[in-house]
């Protein structure tokens, strides 16, 4: 993925994670909060077996869309 296609993204996983900040649900192994932003990667790396930063340019759309997607 291209620098510009990176900050794009992540700027998209912030805003989505500020969102969810507070809202996901407890787990016994985060005992003090989930982090939301971890969250979001955690999903990006299940739905494209790869760390956001290496989808191709190609799906960097499909990857957006993705993100908007998410909910709590």
């Amino acid at each position: 993925m291209n620098p510009q296609n990176k900050k794009i993204v992540w700027s998209l996983i912030q805003k989505k994670g500020d969102f969810l900040k507070g809202k996901l649900k407890p787990h016994p192994h985060h005992p003090i909060g989930r982090n939301p932003y971890a969250h979001i990667c955690s999903l990006i790396n299940d739905k494209f077996n790869c760390s956001y930063k290496d989808v191709p340019d190609d799906s960097v759309d499909k990857l957006k869309r993705f993100i908007l997607e998410i909910q709590e």
